[in-house]
């Protein structure tokens, strides 16, 4: 089957900086929905569009088409005793940027810590980097009638919805705390 809007893409992979400094040797295959529901980055849906199984290939993507360019106006100094303790660098808040409104909400992350000020950044990790993705295709298949209407795939690898009364701790995306500041 080759890849086409509203299959389901399972891809191995590898993500090195543009000097080929590995950053992430993925593990686990990345599995996305294909066909512009926003599950990968638009260059790899791009080159993965029309292949099959088996196809292989290395791919470089420059900042503006991956997680945009650095940003030092996404920096914000804050006094720490607005944050929670215990604080480490990495942990996660949501927050607004300068002059933003409640619906500009973001991640800030926690880069430096000092005696009474915290340095948050609000741009992703990987802002400003050209990164290089090694990709392997090792499964296309039909997206189900419930996966595009979610837009999403579920199952392995996939999102899994829960019902309201299901226990969620320790769910994997709950392994940050959050806390608004604003």
């Amino acid at each position: 089957m080759k890849i086409a809007k509203n299959t389901v893409v399972t891809v191995e992979y590898k993500l090195s900086d543009a000097q080929n400094n590995l950053i992430e040797d993925g593990r686990q295959p990345m599995v996305y929905l294909h066909g512009g529901y926003e599950n990968t980055l638009p260059k790899i849906e791009e080159e993965l569009d029309g292949k099959e199984a088996g196809y292989a290939s290395t791919i470089q993507i420059e900042p503006e088409d991956a997680f945009g360019d650095y940003d030092p106006n996404l920096l914000k100094v804050e006094e720490r005793a607005r944050l929670p303790e215990p604080l480490e660098i990495g942990m996660q808040f949501e927050g607004l940027p300068e002059g933003g409104e409640d619906d500009d909400a973001m991640i800030f992350t926690v880069t430096e810590i000092a005696e009474d000020k915290v340095v948050l950044d609000g741009n992703h990790p990987l802002a400003g980097m050209a990164l290089r993705f090694e990709l392997k295709v090792v499964e296309v298949r039909a997206a189900t009638e419930e996966e595009i209407a979610h837009e999403h795939v579920h199952g392995p690898h996939g999102h899994h919805h829960h019902d309201a009364d299901e226990d969620e701790d320790g769910e994997e995306g709950d392994h940050f705390r959050t806390h608004p500041i604003h």
